[in-house]
């Protein structure tokens, strides 16, 4: 499956955590899945504890928050020294 499929699976809804991406309109943001991934949790553990969650969710999850911090850009902040 391509990466703009998978990321059909992300959707936003107003009236779910205040607009949050979440996943396939269920009450899981993306952010829940990338922190308990960035926590140690295997995929398998997240598969067991949300029986309705597909392997490509997760993935897509990964692709969203690469996707996101592809775009950043970080400037350097160059203060005046006093002399």
């Amino acid at each position: 499956m391509d990466e703009t499929k998978l990321l059909e699976r992300i959707t936003v809804n107003p009236n779910i955590f205040r607009g949050k991406p979440i996943i396939r309109g269920r009450r899981l943001a993306v952010e829940h899945v990338l922190g308990m991934l960035a926590a140690g949790d295997t995929p398998e553990t997240l598969l067991e504890g949300y029986p309705w969650l597909e392997r490509q969710d997760i993935q897509a999850c990964l692709i969203y928050a690469r996707r996101l911090v592809g775009h950043e850009r970080v400037e350097p902040l160059i203060m005046a020294s006093e002399t």
